[in-house]
């Protein structure tokens, strides 16, 4: 949970825009991304989710982007690529990067880009489109055609560009075609 534990990089990538005529999908989800590896801000840290990043904790606590300096940048990036229409975040889950953004840009900018409430998340989306229980949602379960075919490489910003791959087949898909 944010506050006790640190958010140790952001990743971003525009998935697209949405407006009264529908959705538009990005061209190139790599063309417009955001990243940044932040100084921690706590001495609490699991191990293994650590490990998982593949990111140095020593280094981050020495060379890390202060988070107050890298949430204005990222405000400043969200205001900038969303020019005309309201940003909205979203994951899969969102739950989770959610908790942890909207802490991070309330404590350090007093403010999110996205609002109290502007996050998407896919797993719902996919579970809604699909007519399937949410429990019964899964990646692993989804039709291949939805899944981006990057690797998964637990990069934040890796991992943002996949997660807008995905959002965008989402938005394009029609489970009845």
């Amino acid at each position: 949970m944010p506050g006790p534990y640190s958010m140790i990089s952001l990743g971003a990538a525009v998935a697209g825009r949405q407006d009264a005529d529908g959705y538009v999908p990005a061209e190139d989800p790599e063309a417009h991304t955001f990243y940044r590896e932040l100084r921690p801000i706590s001495e609490e840290f699991v191990p293994e989710a650590l490990a998982v990043s593949g990111l140095d904790r020593e280094r981050l606590i020495e060379s890390g982007s202060e988070p107050a300096a890298a949430m204005a940048a990222f405000t400043d990036w969200v205001r900038e690529v969303s020019t005309g229409a309201q940003p909205v975040m979203c994951g899969y889950p969102a739950s989770y990067d959610w908790t942890f953004l909207y802490w991070y840009l309330i404590r350090f900018t007093g403010a999110s880009p996205f609002g109290h409430s502007g996050c998407l998340d896919m797993k719902t989306l996919y579970a809604t489109k699909a007519r399937l229980p949410l429990r019964a949602v899964a990646k692993g379960a989804m039709p291949r055609e939805l899944l981006s075919r990057r690797r998964h490489t637990h990069h934040a910003l890796d991992d943002a560009v996949e997660q807008a791959e995905l959002f965008s087949n989402l938005m394009r898909w029609d489970p009845d075609r």
